[in-house]
């Protein structure tokens, strides 16, 4: 562990030098680059030369233990070697999680996706609360989130939503959102009090750089049609809204939040982008079986990964046996506790495989 520490600490150094060199300053691709690689293990460095720092005195205590030294002061050094041996073990398990591979996503914006899926206007009412939830919790992030597209129920709900959430690491927190969201409570259509289950889904797709994926002008078909629903005097008067078809995939995406046809067809883009990213990505991981059994809750977006129970203000997460007593809370933002609980999951899983 100690050799492959010293080699991220070895880059890092090469990497500081890189980045004052006038060649890259001016080469905008490669400073981006070196930069980001730079960020990504900077955590890695400084945790790496603290844990140096600590080593070094707790060598330098066990030392002393050889000298000629007074009761008082013996006990005082033992003391000391505890205390350091215990912040040693400490940062030793923080470096074995910084060490293990990192998802290239996770430093990425998300574009999220929520479906109303069975029970009807309850399951587009509860998407809509998905939605809220999801936004409150960017907003205690720091985060920002842009409608792309949606369609509105008349009692406030979702048939769908779409996205995008920008902040740093956004997908590494939201990832394990993916699958099929689960409610039981008594619906507001319901007059005689009895409870419904009803889901919506959740796609958590991170948003794809054009570098990432190339797509050609001549493989996307473009159709302009008049926008409807919420917008003003420019609903169902302009030919702003956008429908792109990739066609050798099949992936359509439309967008008509904006006015603007121009604008419009640019989060399309960002959508068309994202979904075809995530189409090779989940191609690739179906290759991977050790992967998926890994990952939590990144594969199938069938899979039934949470239930929301109104009348006793509980959730379940079921792909870790997490129940907790605040759905109240939780869906007013509050997703620390569950989101810290699937992240500790995932690398436990990911340290118990690489022990292997």
């Amino acid at each position: 562990m100690i050799d492959r520490l010293q080699a991220v600490e070895d880059r890092y150094e090469r990497l500081n030098e890189l980045l004052s060199d006038p060649e890259i300053v001016n080469n905008p691709k490669k400073l981006r680059e070196y930069s980001k690689e730079q960020s990504s293990i900077q955590e890695t460095v400084t945790v790496y030369r603290e844990y140096k720092e600590i080593r070094q005195q707790y060598q330098d205590a066990k030392a002393m233990l050889e000298e000629k030294l007074d009761a008082e002061m013996r006990e005082m050094v033992k003391e000391e070697i505890n205390e350091l041996e215990e912040k040693m073990e400490e940062l030793e398990a923080k470096l074995k999680i910084l060490l293990l591979p990192k998802d290239p996503n996770d430093d990425k914006n998300v574009i999220m996706e929520i479906r109303g899926a069975a029970g009807g206007e309850e399951a587009a009412l509860f998407a809509g609360n998905l939605y809220r939830m999801y936004t409150r919790y960017a907003e205690m992030q720091g985060w920002k989130t842009e409608v792309i597209e949606a369609s509105p129920t008349g009692l406030g709900g979702y048939k769908e939503i779409i996205f995008m959430i920008n902040g740093q690491g956004a997908y590494s927190k939201l990832k394990f959102e993916n699958g099929a969201h689960r409610v039981q409570r008594v619906p507001e259509t319901e007059s005689g009090g009895r409870i419904h289950t009803s889901t919506a889904t959740v796609a958590v797709l991170p948003e794809a750089e054009e570098v990432e994926v190339e797509i050609h002008e001549k493989d996307i078909r473009v159709d302009t049609f008049a926008s409807s629903g919420p917008g003003g005097q420019s609903v169902n008067t302009t030919m702003s809204a956008v429908r792109l078809t990739h066609i050798p995939t099949g992936i359509v995406v439309s967008c008509q939040d904006e006015k603007s046809q121009i604008k419009n067809k640019e989060k399309a883009m960002k959508v068309l982008r994202a979904r075809i990213y995530d189409k090779f990505q989940q191609e690739a991981q179906a290759e991977y079986d050790q992967n998926r059994k890994l990952a939590v809750g990144t594969g199938d977006r069938s899979e039934r990964i949470r239930t929301y129970n109104y009348p006793q203000n509980r959730v379940t997460d079921h792909r870790i046996g997490l129940t907790i007593q605040k759905l109240d809370q939780i869906m007013e933002g509050k997703l620390d506790e569950i989101i810290e609980a699937l992240i500790l999951e995932d690398q436990s899983n990911k340290l118990q495989n690489a022990g292997e």
